[in-house]
This record gives C-alpha cells, sequence and structure tokens, in this order.
C-alpha cells in the first residue's frame, strides 16, 4: 500500500496534481477541501461549522477534521493506497494520521511538498476565485490569512516529516505536465 501526503500552500497546484496521481497510481484522493464543501453544499452542521471558519480564512480544528478524514479512510477499505490533499496541516493531525493508518496496518510512505512563491499563488487564487465561487479565494487579505495560518501551523509538518525521511519538495511552478513528471520521479523512486 502507497499512501502520499500531498502538501503545500493554497493555490500550489495540489488538487489538480492529485487528479493525475490517483489515476497513475490507482489511489484514493481524500481531500479535506472536497471533504468540506460536499458538507456545506448539502448544510450539514459540520458544514455550516467549517463554512463560517473557512469565510474568516481560518483552518478547520483538528478534532473536526481528523474524524472526518478516518471516516473517509474507513469508507474505503480495499484501497490500494491514498493520497491525502490538504491533511495533515499540524503536528497533531500528522500524529492522528500516522495513528489512522497504523490501524490500518500501513503508514505514510511520503510527504510531497509542491512549492512556489507566495506571489504567485495569491495571482493564482485571486484567478481561481473569478470562477470558483469560492469566498475564500476572491479576498487577498483572506488568502494572505491562509498564508499565515499555513506558516505558523503547517510549515513545521517539514520537520516532522524530514525526522522520519519522508519530506519531498518538489517545484511547484511550471506546466502542469512539468510538475506531474517531478511529482511521479519521486514517488517512482520511494
Amino acid at each position: 500500500m502507497i499512501n502520499i501526503v500531498l502538501f503545500g500552500k493554497p493555490g500550489a497546484g495540489k488538487g489538480t496534481q492529485a487528479e493525475f496521481l490517483k489515476e497513475k497510481y490507482n489511489l484514493v484522493h481524500l481531500s479535506t477541501g472536497d471533504i468540506f464543501r460536499h458538507n456545506i453544499k448539502n448544510g450539514t452542521e459540520l458544514g455550516k461549522t467549517a463554512k463560517a471558519i473557512i469565510d474568516r480564512g481560518d483552518l478547520v480544528p483538528d478534532e473536526i477534521t481528523t474524524n472526518m478524514l478516518k471516516d473517509a479512510v474507513d469508507q474505503n477499505p480495499n484501497a490500494n493506497g491514498f493520497l491525502f490533499d490538504g491533511y495533515p496541516r499540524t503536528i497533531a493531525q500528522a500524529e492522528a494520521l500516522d495513528q489512522i493508518l497504523a490501524d490500518k496496518n500501513s503508514s505514510n510512505t511520503a510527504t510531497i511538498a509542491l512549492e512556489a512563491d507566495d506571489e504567485i499563488l495569491v495571482q493564482r487564487l485571486l484567478e481561481r476565485g473569478k470562477t470558483s465561487g469560492r469566498a475564500d479565494d476572491q479576498d487577498e487579505e483572506k488568502i494572505r490569512n491562509r498564508y499565515q495560518e499555513y506558516n505558523e501551523k503547517t510549515a513545521p509538518l517539514i520537520d516532522y516529516y524530514t525526522a522520519q525521511g519522508k519530506f519531498h519538495a518538489v517545484n511547484g511552478i511550471g506546466s502542469i505536465a512539468e510538475i506531474t513528471e517531478r511529482l511521479s520521479n519521486v514517488i517512482d523512486n520511494l
């Protein structure tokens, strides 16, 4: 079983690349963003809570996110592996993911970060916001707040996964095909 954590700031291209990687490696793609949007669209209690938090540009608390992700993993008992997109975002979530996978007699194979300059990413998100309908992609202040949250809470995961020998950085600037090739080279050499 191969389990990949796809890591990077909002707008780095995780969702786009996940579509290619899930097909190529026959992985179940679990995007916390997609899970949240599904709950928001359907007006669930979790969705209402998540929407209020996301609309402020903040991250949803670990416990809510982790329980949602565990349920998604449990719903795929015959998976060949998972591609985690948007999770973990904190050390506590990383530890929880390690436990979720250990309970399945598995582990995180690698964490791959798509790296790109903030200014490029802000422009990507503002462009995406023109068609996505996502309020958090239409306001530069909220985008920058998400990056501050990332730097404070998520960037420490680099050290966490580096200490495990599982962290790999990939240049996230270029054509979609170029970035997919860079990611595939990392995965193929695990």
